[in-house]
């Protein structure tokens, strides 16, 4: 029998119908929001399953992040966009947990590594403005004097001041000195006390130490300053570190399940995820002495003096919470203009630059008064990016993974932009309320 051949003409007829099928489908269902039931993959060829709702115009996302996941071999992240003050796109990619098949939820929480500075500038900043710290009083000299072994070794050490910190002016340059929160194992002989150690522990022996170069002088990133900065708001406040931030920053700014993350495995936060190591790579000595196997590099215990510079863990919706309090944009913040706009200011030294470090913030000035303000984590078994753009968006992106070649970053904020770029209509809904 001959089978009846299918002309062009058909194809096309074909084609149209299922066309204005999927129209009207689409008009039925409603133009703004559809929830996944279970899950769903953005492209069926890369296997990267997704939770949270499909927001229609903002496929560009679903696509990128599941592509550099893929790329990158990671297991798990989570995105969140705002537009004008509204959630609309929260989406949770891959897997938390994959030896116990827990996919990422849009909420699940992950350590967010140094995005955890601007967490702890603001709080700084903060107690500037109630007049109960100055941004240039002297950290060793007249705030942690009680701190062991007094005097410091290097005289410059006692005109470190608390802007300097804030700004990575302070003199230590881990490129030619190293930097000291990696390490804990010298650290412990040196001063004569077993590991986990913590900031403490790390400042005294720092206090042994000759500085880099003159306070003020340049900038150098430094983990260690900001690790400094969380014993100055715990001896201005009377308060523990996280206490205080979660009590005078994050409650007002409504990201209520953030936390300070935990060294080791046995101290996973509730919806905290899992971290991996990049593929093939060796396990480390672990810095807890009951332990006595090799274990992962994300549960070594390196996050034990890493509060105030890159312990703490979020999700990618509370993260932008946080942003949304200080973003200068509406009257909900809970610092003031004058205190923005010195979080944001240009330092001396980076006079006529386009790009710089502000207090807490990398900034780029876009000219005519307005700036994108970002900053990046990055750690074994984590890579973050927060982003406040000039545009009136913020996004926010949380990995369970950092690759071994630490190129997973440029391309994740190149991405990130380039979703951006492709979205034509912005949804109109916002999500924050559906999540705690």
């Amino acid at each position: 029998m001959t089978r009846p051949r299918i002309t062009n003409a058909t194809r096309f007829a074909l084609w149209r119908w299922i066309t204005l099928f999927g129209i009207a489908l689409t008009a039925l269902l409603g133009p703004c929001v559809m929830e996944d039931q279970g899950w769903a993959s953005s492209t069926p060829e890369l296997n990267i399953k997704m939770t949270g709702q499909f927001v229609p115009g903002m496929e560009s996302y679903d696509r990128i992040i599941a592509q550099l996941m893929h790329d990158h071999d990671v297991p798990g992240a989570a995105v969140a966009v705002v537009r004008h003050g509204r959630l609309v796109y929260a989406r949770g990619f891959g897997m938390a947990d994959r030896e116990n098949g827990v996919p990422v939820q849009p909420d699940s929480i992950f350590r967010i590594a140094s995005i955890s500075k601007p967490i702890t500038a603001v709080a700084v900043l903060k107690l500037v403005e109630e007049g109960r710290l100055e941004l240039d009083v002297r950290v060793f000299r007249d705030l942690l004097r009680g701190i062991e072994p007094p005097p410091v070794v290097d005289d410059r050490m006692n005109e470190i001041t608390v802007r300097d910190l804030l700004r990575h002016s302070g003199g230590f340059d881990r490129k030619l000195s190293g930097d000291p929160m990696f390490k804990q194992k010298k650290i412990s002989e040196t001063i004569d006390k077993p590991t986990p150690l913590d900031c403490v522990d790390i400042i005294s022996h720092m206090k042994r130490q000759r500085l880099d170069f003159s306070p003020g002088e340049r900038y150098a990133y430094s983990n260690f300053g900001y690790c400094t900065l969380g014993r100055v708001i715990e001896q201005v406040s009377g308060m523990s570190y996280e206490d205080h931030i979660r009590r005078e920053i994050l409650a007002p700014a409504g990201a209520k399940q953030m936390r300070v993350a935990d060294s080791f495995v046995k101290g996973r936060l509730e919806n905290e995820v899992k971290y991996y190591d990049y593929p093939w790579a060796e396990k480390r000595e672990s810095l807890d002495p009951n332990v006595w196997t090799h274990v992962p590099r994300p549960y070594t215990g390196m996050l034990s003096p890493m509060d105030a510079h890159g312990g703490w863990a979020s999700s990618a919706i509370d993260l932008l919470r946080f942003v949304a309090a200080v973003d200068g944009r509406d009257n909900d913040d809970i610092v003031s203009d004058e205190t923005i706009e010195l979080m944001t200011a240009r330092p001396h030294y980076r006079e006529g630059k386009r790009v710089w470090y502000g207090l807490g913030w990398l900034v780029r000035d876009l000219g005519r008064g307005r700036s994108n303000w970002w900053h990046a984590g990055s750690l074994p078994g984590t890579t973050s990016l927060v982003v406040r753009a000039a545009n009136g968006s913020s996004w926010a992106v949380v990995m369970n993974s950092r690759p071994k070649n630490r190129k997973l970053g440029r391309a994740l904020d190149r991405g990130m932009w380039k979703a951006f770029r492709r979205v034509t209509q912005w949804p109109r809904h916002d999500l924050f309320s559906q999540f705690r």
